[in-house]
């Protein structure tokens, strides 16, 4: 088949290498030419695992090629993929849709009703109806589940593909177009519009409630000198509730749970159905609540002040596996501990450049033991793999005094209070006591 792919960031060139990869001629469109230029020569503008490798190939078939002209677009294919970015509008917990809205207003006069439209953006409920109405051909939503640093195996290999359509016509189009996963064995989920817009929203809701609820047990375990992981296990055993999302640490960041939890919330009240999800603003509240937990941890640490100490920090992606640094824990610990007087040097082991943009005001690092050279404490905030295999005994020799704040609960404590470390964790009081250091609370 002959398709577009509206928007070439994060969903959108995954989407458009994959495509091309099971088959499909694709033509990629954004109006930004210098991003279409690196796409053209081969280099994702962003870091994922397994992407550049699969964008070349894509190139090297021919089925795969880029543009900035929408009616270039019209042209080329009678299946339209809009992925384009629906970011939280300012001064509102709404999602914006101006670039949808611009997408749409683009791509009208160059298509008819032989044309399909489908939206992979994340919408408020009833954008789909909306939209039709100023199309002259079918719109479709099919919303994307991509977990960043798994995105192409979540494309290629996905748990379920949710189409909703109002047509016939539209619904077997998109089975023709995902026929080689089908054939694999995903589940193809039929609906309406409105029900494909809510499962994306709704999904994330429901994740982050899980991060945030054994997050607040984090908060009554430290209180209560329980053991947060534990309890996360004990609780994850019982099959009504399963083991993931139930991590405790420093909290969900990103582009999409934060923004998606506030976009259900002021859509719902938009419908009068606000009460539904009051909830959704607690979650949102525990959230936020684990950053100023961590600082409020280092600073006790510290004796009570943050100016002139060193700080070192690891990690500044918003997770593992992804250089993207938008509504970062990490990135907003690391700049909240600056604001109070520490001198910061931060690692990541892809988001340097990003996080160097967002926050020029921190110092950073190409390697760990640079980072952590003299430092007064180490707060481990992104769970790279990395950190994880690092030398306790060989990264005490560097810092001026080993205590390590393992925000994210992910680094073996007794390897590294072997080595002589301090280490404290959320929801884990009994951690700095086993180090023979005060329990500091959280």
């Amino acid at each position: 088949m002959r398709l577009t792919v509206i928007g070439t960031g994060y969903v959108g060139a995954v989407h458009a290498a994959c495509m091309a990869d099971i088959g499909h001629e694709v033509l990629g469109v954004d109006i930004d030419p210098e991003r279409i230029a690196v796409l053209a020569a081969g280099r994702p503008p962003f870091y994922e695992p397994g992407l550049s490798e699969l964008l070349k190939r894509a190139l090297d078939t021919g089925r795969l090629r880029f543009t900035t002209s929408l009616a270039e677009a019209g042209r080329f294919g009678d299946t339209h993929f809009l992925c384009v970015g629906t970011p939280q509008r300012p001064g509102s917990d709404a999602a914006d849709l101006t670039y949808i809205d611009a997408a749409v207003d683009g791509l009208a006069p160059h298509v008819g009703p032989h044309a399909l439209v489908v939206g992979k953006s994340t919408v408020p409920v009833g954008t789909a109806d909306r939209l039709a109405r100023r199309l002259r051909a079918d719109v479709a939503w099919n919303p994307e589940f991509l977990r960043e640093g798994c995105a192409v195996e979540d494309t290629l290999c996905p748990e379920r593909i949710v189409v909703g359509a109002r047509s016939a016509r539209a619904e077997a189009r998109m089975r023709d177009l995902y026929a080689p996963l089908l054939a694999a064995g995903t589940p193809f989920l039929t609906t309406d519009p409105p029900t494909a817009e809510l499962v994306k929203l709704a999904s994330n809701s429901f994740l982050a409630t899980k991060i945030s609820f054994i997050n607040a047990m984090g908060e009554i375990c430290d209180a209560a000198g329980a053991d947060v992981l534990t309890l996360a296990e004990a609780m994850g055993r019982d099959s009504r509730i399963g083991p993931r999302f139930l991590a405790p640490g420093l909290g969900f960041g990103g582009s999409c749970l934060p923004k998606d939890i506030r976009a259900l919330t002021a859509r719902a009240e938009e419908l009068g159905q606000g009460p539904a999800v009051a909830f959704l603003r607690q979650v949102d509240e525990i959230n936020a609540r684990q950053r100023t937990r961590v600082v409020d941890l280092t600073r006790a640490l510290l004796d009570g002040s943050l100016a002139d100490r060193n700080v070192a920090v690891l990690g500044a992606a918003f997770k593992p596996l992804s250089d993207d640094v938008r509504d970062s824990p990490a990135l907003a610990v690391a700049d909240a501990v600056r604001r109070e007087g520490a001198h910061v040097r931060v690692h990541d082991p892809e988001a340097i450049d990003n996080a160097r943009a967002a926050c020029p005001a921190l110092q950073f690092a190409l390697d760990v033991a640079k980072a952590c050279e003299q430092a007064d404490v180490v707060l481990h905030l992104t769970e790279w793999p990395q950190y994880r295999e690092l030398d306790p005994s060989a990264l005490k020799a560097v810092v001026r005094v080993p205590v390590m704040v393992d925000a994210r609960n992910a680094l073996d404590p007794e390897a590294w209070q072997e080595a002589g470390w301090a280490l404290h964790a959320p929801g884990r009081p009994g951690l700095s006591e086993r180090s023979g250091t005060p329990c500091v609370s959280w």
